[in-house]
C-alpha cells in the first residue's frame, strides 16, 4: 500500500519545502519511489518570480513533484486567485487527484506539502489542508485482522525552532486532534549552530507540551546545499 505523508506547518516560511525535500531523500534512499504533490502555489509571477516549491523538491531530493495550482502574488491562495481574477478548484479536487495518483502508479511513497500554516485557506469555500488531510486519512483507511482500522495516511508538522514555537505547534497540534487526525512527528526546519537558551528549550519542550515526538531536525541552511550533499545528509537528520 502506498503511503501518504501530508507536511504542514505552524506558519509560512518554516521550512516545509526543504523538510519535505528531505523527508522524500531518506526515503530514496532507503529504495523507496516517491513522488511529492504540491496542491497549491503562489508567489510564482511578477518581475521577480520565486522559484516553485515543486522544483526546489526535485533539485534537492531528485524526485518527482507535481503542483496543481499556480498563482501570481505571495499571497494565501484564496487572496491571490480572487486578486488575480482566476477560479481555484475546491480541495475536494485536489483529494481526488492525490488519489488517482496514487491509484495509477507504483509510487511507495507520496508526499502532500501545504501552503503556509494548517489553516490557510487554499480555496474559495474556506478548504485548508487540514480538510486534505483529514479527508486522505479517512478515504485510505483500512479494516485490517482483529477488526483494526489503520490508514496509511501521515501527518508530519514542521515547526521552528524559537520563541513563540511552542504556542504555534500546539496550535496546529490540537487543530489536527479537533477532526481525529493525530501528527505522527514534528520536524524543527532550521537548527542554528549556536542554538540560543528559547531553542534548546524548545527542543525538549515541544514533544513534552505536544505529546508529537520530534522526527527530524534539519541544520539552518540545509536548502542551500549542493543537492549530492543534501541528498547524503537528509537521512542522519532524522531520528536524532
Amino acid at each position: 500500500m502506498t503511503r501518504v505523508v501530508v507536511v504542514t506547518g505552524t506558519d509560512t516560511g518554516v521550512g516545509k519545502t526543504v523538510a519535505t525535500a528531505a523527508l522524500a531523500a531518506r526515503a530514496v534512499a532507503a529504495g523507496e519511489r516517491v513522488l511529492v504533490v504540491k496542491p497549491v502555489q503562489t508567489g510564482i509571477g511578477g518581475a521577480h518570480p520565486d522559484v516553485p516549491d515543486v522544483a526546489t523538491v526535485r533539485g534537492l531530493a531528485g524526485v518527482e513533484a507535481v503542483q496543481f495550482v499556480a498563482l501570481d502574488e505571495p499571497l494565501a491562495p484564496d487572496t491571490a486567485a480572487r486578486r488575480q481574477g482566476v477560479p481555484i478548484p475546491p480541495v475536494r479536487e485536489h483529494v481526488s487527484r492525490i488519489r488517482e495518483l496514487i491509484a495509477g502508479a507504483s509510487y511507495d511513497l507520496v508526499i502532500v506539502e501545504g501552503a503556509g500554516g494548517l489553516l490557510v485557506r487554499l480555496d474559495a469555500e474556506g478548504g485548508t489542508l487540514l480538510d486534505i488531510a483529514r479527508d486522505l486519512t479517512f478515504a485510505l483507511r483500512r479494516r485490517g485482522p482483529d477488526d483494526v482500522v489503520s490508514s496509511p495516511v501521515e501527518v508530519v508538522v514542521v515547526t521552528r525552532a524559537g520563541l513563540g514555537t511552542l504556542n504555534h505547534t500546539e496550535l496546529t497540534v490540537t487543530a489536527l486532534r479537533a477532526v481525529q487526525v493525530e501528527p505522527a512527528g514534528l520536524i524543527i526546519g532550521a537548527w542554528p549552530a549556536e542554538p540560543a537558551l528559547a531553542e534548546s528549550c524548545n527542543r525538549d519542550d515541544l514533544p513534552r507540551i505536544t505529546g508529537v515526538p520530534v522526527l527530524g531536525v534539519l541544520p539552518a541552511g540545509a536548502g542551500s546545499l549542493a543537492p549530492p550533499d543534501f541528498r547524503a545528509a537528509a537521512p542522519g537528520w532524522f531520528g536524532l
